[in-house]
């Protein structure tokens, strides 16, 4: 990890009841980019994207990543998680710092999703979309959902436990497993940026153990299909060339959802996989910024 890299500043502020944290990067009074994290990741893992982004740009820009509610530095809400609380954090957060102008928005994977829905649902405040490798999600069978509201009851009765680590070491260790293309630096640094020390000295993440809990919803695409035709923002899907998170759905399957996107663009980032910010952040802010920039 360079250690050039922009340094950011933190903040907290109350939305919806729960108390939310907020990295920033970059000029103040710049236009105003908000990038959002992906499932069990934090804001502060975006650091050598961020900085080669802002480093990119003709203009001056202010980057704005939350970390989203039960991950990082945000509060655990006491009633659990559902999808659509994301979209109400965001709502409330763009209202705080840039009630009056359209974004940019950039969300990675579980971000992604979230901000394709958003761009839907409030087009007016996105100017740009960006999506980090976006995740498809299978269609769920009606007939699923017995099983699932079962599981989901059982799940309310034994939350499940934090996954914790006997230091940091150990926990660079595993993400180095996961994420083969980075360094024991980068590695170091990811496993600061997700761990925190508890009182008997090990490591546990900066994620609350209920997101492993299933929820009792199904998927269906239909749904999302139809607030995604309301976007009018123009949109850059930038893909992982060895990602598999959208093999999930065949390619046609894919492709027909993606036309559901009227003004899009699909760049594909050689030898990345999933977590494009860890395998490729360089060639990751450039394609951003020929997009930005066009």
């Amino acid at each position: 990890m360079s250690k050039a890299c922009l340094k950011s500043r933190s903040e907290f502020l109350r939305v919806r009841d729960l108390r939310h944290h907020v990295r920033r990067w970059g000029d103040a009074d710049g236009a105003k980019l908000v990038l959002l994290h992906g499932w069990l990741d934090v804001s502060a893992s975006f650091q050598e994207l961020v900085a080669a982004l802002i480093g990119g740009q003709t203009q001056s820009w202010q980057v704005l990543a939350p970390d989203l509610r039960g991950f990082g530095y945000t509060e655990w809400p006491q009633e659990g998680y559902w999808f659509q609380d994301y979209l109400g954090d965001l709502d409330g957060l763009l209202d705080h710092y840039v009630p009056n102008e359209p974004v940019v928005l950039v969300g990675h994977s579980m971000g992604a999703q979230i901000a394709s829905l958003y761009a839907g649902l409030r087009p007016e405040r996105v100017s740009r979309l960006i999506l980090l490798d976006p995740p498809a999600l299978p269609d769920m069978a009606p007939e699923r959902a017995p099983k699932r509201y079962r599981s989901w009851l059982d799940h309310l009765r034994a939350p499940p436990s934090p996954n914790t680590y006997g230091s940091y070491d150990d926990l660079a260790q595993r993400i180095r497993y996961q994420h083969a293309k980075l360094g024991p630096e980068q590695a170091q640094f990811i496993a600061h940026c997700w761990g925190r020390i508890d009182g008997d000295g090990t490591v546990s993440l900066r994620a609350d153990p209920r997101h492993w809990q299933r929820g009792p919803a199904l998927y269906r695409s239909a749904e999302s299909e139809a607030i995604w035709r309301e976007i009018i923002a123009p949109t850059l899907f930038l893909d992982g060339e060895h990602s598999k998170i959208g093999d999930a759905v065949s390619a046609g399957e894919r492709a027909r959802r993606r036309a559901c996107f009227r003004n899009r663009r699909e760049v594909v980032v050689p030898d990345a996989g999933h977590m494009l910010h860890f395998d490729a952040p360089l060639a990751t802010a450039a394609a951003i910024t020929a997009f930005l920039n066009r």
